[in-house]
């Protein structure tokens, strides 16, 4: 079939009438071309060492104290930055708050069945980044009086503040293959989470960084709270003047330089 079209070509092109029709086809001919398509180099994993127990352990609900002691709230332990566990360790890849809040033992057993069921532990390991449940809170009973003293210990929580990394997770994965299980577990938390790399982290607290080298303001938080202008130490606590007016009770502000 393909002979015959060429053949009758040639004889239109030999008669002199050929000349319209032969440029026509050679304008619609389809070029075909096979090319190569590069993809990106696959991370090294030779370095990787998983654990003998990559999964997460299990936390006891009650802590072992010789004699369970009542406290006070301490709101504290919930508001400003974490000073101890905010960067990386062995993982990869974690969850970190992004505000202050309690975790109580039904949020760790969610975390754990979560991130155990669904990762693949030849490959993958997670850790904890938090304590379990040491501070007791009390409580008392439905339709008691007012007084009495302090309730009984009901449950014990885990303080979380700002900037705290809750679980880590790494091996010989990337970031697309455990991202929704870490989101799924982090829009469960009693407060704000976000998911978050090496990488991430790191541009996360250079941006803080760099918004407070750069800043053209001159009126900062700072400046005006440690020269008491217009009367404003009487409204402010020593928590404010510490953190510089970062974060409000157990919430971070980024936009405050």
């Amino acid at each position: 079939m393909l002979s015959l079209f060429k053949s009758a070509l040639v004889g239109l092109a030999n008669t002199g009438r050929s000349t319209g029709l032969q440029g026509v086809l050679q304008s619609h001919r389809k070029v075909l071309s096979a090319g190569m398509k590069t993809y990106e180099v696959p991370p090294d994993y030779s370095e990787v060492v998983l654990p003998e127990r990559p999964k997460l352990k299990f936390l006891n609900k009650v802590p072992n104290f010789k004699k369970a002691r009542k406290e006070m709230k301490k709101l504290r332990d919930i508001q400003g930055p974490a000073q101890t566990a905010n960067t990386f360790t062995k993982g990869q890849y974690g969850i970190v708050a992004l505000g202050g809040g309690y975790l109580h033992f039904g949020h760790m057993e969610m975390m754990r069945l979560t991130i155990n069921r669904r990762m693949d532990p030849r490959t993958t390991f997670a850790r904890w980044r938090i304590n379990a449940p040491y501070k007791p809170i009390t409580r008392k009973g439905l339709g008691q009086r007012m007084g009495g003293g302090k309730g009984n210990i009901d449950h014990y929580v885990t303080p979380v503040k700002y900037g705290r990394m809750i679980v880590e997770v790494g091996g010989r994965l990337e970031l697309g293959e455990v991202e929704p299980i870490l989101k799924e577990v982090a829009k469960k938390l009693p407060f704000p989470a976000k998911v978050v790399s090496r990488e991430s982290l790191a541009a996360m607290q250079q941006e803080q960084q760099d918004m407070e080298q750069n800043n053209q303001n001159p009126w900062t938080f700072q400046r005006i709270a440690r020269g008491n202008m217009l009367g404003v130490r009487r409204v402010l606590s020593p928590f404010d003047l510490h953190n510089h007016g970062k974060y409000s009770g157990k919430f971070h502000n980024p936009g405050r330089v």
